[in-house]
């Protein structure tokens, strides 16, 4: 292609480094997925990015690029939620539901900062929307089982939009008890019991105005943890927002939108259903978030910019009571979070130049202010024991700075980038009093004199593409300065039964994360397509000992077949043994596995109704295993068969 045939350079839409897992729309959860009613934790593995630590068969927590939950982000269509468990049982991906979720965009690094402070980069949640059209009503029944764990799931969604208005509701219920690993034996507490209620409306009073408003109410009852010394009777959360956007006509500023949100989190540990506890337990937690963002879109020349003011205050507070056997021992009662206040604001400035046709080059900043406050005097105190010079209030400022570089010509394309973060300690790093670590069994104590975590980081991608192939390698490698670990205090005495001792959170001088995957694709035939995915991790600290929660090389193989109305696919995945451990953070060798499944799907319709079946097996060798991610080597599912069946009207 001559110079003189190319768009002109303001009329080309740069690309953007973010991968995109797309769901779809309700009707279309059977076309777009193997297992249509599987957890949002079963899809987002589907990325090289993301993995999950695994405590029981519900809500695992989402580690993005080897980096935890302190370091990442997670959001819902924007919206900052901050769980109320100091123990993560209650990641903020486990108060969605996969059939009102349209897609989930994962950000490595500090592509991932106009959400937030963030290390590791971001995960955005972004829930379906009918949007304005002549669409009308439709309707839809989603119904599923499972043989392991005798899942039972059933949910149902109502639609209508006009040209004015458009309004989304979902409910989806979720049963599932006990579920057996390859061994055949009985994996007691991992059962679970939630239901899920969404609702999305708008109102467009104006040809470029829209007022949008949101609900999401989840409740999950009876949750086993089978990894951990305690299950949780309640996890609740009500997510609500209020948006508007503006599309100015004939303007250098293409979008401007702008969300009011709350969101309120309950939490309630509870240990009164195991056989033997040396002291009986409550741990409720609780988590409020109000906030706000307002971001304009816009188009300069070749300029490409966003603007992004955001902002949210944060409550966080959690106990726990002791109940000696001798009921006429007094009660003990102390503050894990001691009412913790965050208030954070910040802007985020992005400008995505393209240069030419083929190429584009992105600059991006934020500056935040970081403010930290202990509400409770008692807990105040208690900290004070440790930190006798600490004030209430704590305040931050959180820079950060990133430029990729990308060209695209003839199916090749490679990029490039360079990124400086820094993040605040999380509130259990910060404040935490006696928080109770399983995994290594030891108790942990926040430091409020931390230092903020920075991390240099550099990141490299490379791909073709054709109509039948593609291919794509992307690299990131994090040097992080003032890396938050706990570390022993000898000192210190126990506060948990069986401990084995106290650690104190601090920074190390530095650590080092590399991950790189490789993904690949090719089309054999308008019948077959074949897609396959290896992912390698390394992790150290400054003193050369291995970090916790690192991947091994894990891969990724299946085969598709679609052939009008039926579709078919045979999956193989894995991990490689386990070699770069550290028994220093409670982890030790895991053993390599190979999980074969296989699934099929047929659809056809009869009058007004179209119907969807999805059937399949999951690891059908029925085979033992537990991967690094597996808290305490809890082992997986054994072979599970299932059904799943949409209605839709």
């Amino acid at each position: 292609m001559s110079n003189a045939q190319e768009k002109p350079i303001d009329t080309i839409v740069p690309k953007d480094l973010k991968e995109v897992i797309v769901i779809g729309k309700k009707a279309q959860l059977y076309q777009k997925q193997a297992k249509p009613l599987a957890t949002i934790d079963e899809y987002l593995q589907q990325s090289g990015k993301i993995d999950m630590i695994r405590r029981g068969s519900y809500a695992w927590e989402p580690i993005i690029n080897n980096m935890t939950t302190e370091r990442t982000l997670v959001t819902i269509d924007g919206m900052r939620v901050f769980g109320a468990c100091t123990d993560k049982m209650d990641p903020i991906t486990s108060y969605i539901e996969i059939s009102n979720l349209s897609e989930a965009t994962i950000k490595s690094g500090q592509q991932g900062a106009c959400h937030g402070a963030t290390i590791g980069g971001s995960v955005d949640l972004v829930r379906n929307r009918s949007g304005f059209s002549d669409f009308g009503w439709n309707a839809s029944v989603n119904a599923g089982l499972e043989t392991n764990s005798k899942q039972k799931i059933i949910g149902s969604a109502v639609n209508y939009a006009d040209k004015s208005f458009y309004i989304d509701t979902d409910f989806m219920f979720r049963d599932a008890e006990n579920y057996t690993d390859g061994k055949g034996q009985e994996v007691l507490f991992s059962q679970f019991r939630k239901f899920n209620i969404s609702t999305i409306s708008g109102f467009a009073f104006d040809k470029n105005k829209l007022l949008e408003g949101s609900i999401i109410y989840d409740k999950a009852t009876n949750v086993g943890y089978p990894a951990l010394p305690m299950d949780v009777s309640l996890a609740e959360a009500i997510i609500t927002s209020l948006k508007y956007e503006y599309v100015p006509e004939s303007s250098k500023i293409e979008k401007w939108e702008t969300k009011i949100y709350y969101n309120s989190i309950t939490h309630k540990m509870d240990d009164t259903k195991r056989p033997s506890v040396p002291i009986h337990m409550d741990m409720p937690g609780w988590s409020d978030t109000s906030g706000f963002y307002s971001k304009a879109n816009g188009v300069l020349r070749s300029h490409h910019f966003l603007v992004d003011l955001n902002s949210f205050c944060n409550r966080s507070v959690a106990e726990m009571t002791m109940y000696p056997a001798d009921s006429t021992e007094k009660l003990m009662f102390m503050y894990t979070w001691p009412d913790v206040k965050t208030f954070y604001a910040a802007l985020f400035l992005e400008d995505n130049i393209a240069l030419n046709y083929h190429s584009s080059l992105k600059f991006s900043t934020s500056l935040a202010n970081h403010y930290n406050q202990v509400a409770s005097a008692l807990g105040l105190e208690s900290l004070q024991i440790f930190y006798p010079n600490m004030k209430d209030r704590k305040n931050r400022s959180l820079p950060s700075i990133s430029s990729n570089y990308l060209y695209d010509v003839n199916g090749f394309s490679y990029s490039f980038g360079l990124a400086y973060g820094e993040r605040a300690p999380s509130v259990s790093e910060g404040y935490g009093f006696y928080l109770y670590n399983s995994f290594d069994r030891y108790d942990y104590i926040g430091n409020p004199e931390l230092k903020n975590e920075n991390s240099l980081e550099g990141n490299v991608a490379a791909g073709y593409k054709t109509q039948k192939f593609s291919a794509k390698i992307s690299s990131s490698y994090f040097h992080i300065s003032n890396y938050i670990v706990g570390k022993p205090n000898p000192i210190l005495s126990t506060m948990t039964i069986g401990a084995s001792g106290v650690k104190i959170y601090t920074a190390l001088d530095y650590a080092t994360i590399f991950n790189t995957d490789l993904n690949l694709e090719y089309q054999f035939s308008t019948d077959f397509k074949w897609k396959g995915q290896l992912v390698y991790s390394y992790g150290k600290d400054f003193d050369d000992k291995n970090l916790p929660f690192i991947s091994p090389l894990r891969y990724f193989s299946s085969l598709d077949y679609k052939k009008g109305k039926f579709t078919s696919e045979i999956l193989v995945y894995g991990n490689a043994i386990q070699t770069q451990y550290s028994p220093f953070y409670g982890e030790d060798r895991t053993p390599s596995y190979a999980i074969l499944n296989l699934n099929s799907g047929y659809s056809f319709a009869f009058e007004k109704i179209k119907c969807n079946l999805k059937a399949g097996i999951e690891n059908i060798l029925d085979t033992y295993y537990s991967t690094f991610s597996d808290w305490n080597n809890i082992p997986r599912k054994g072979r599970n068969f299932f059904l799943n069946v949409t209605f839709n009207y």
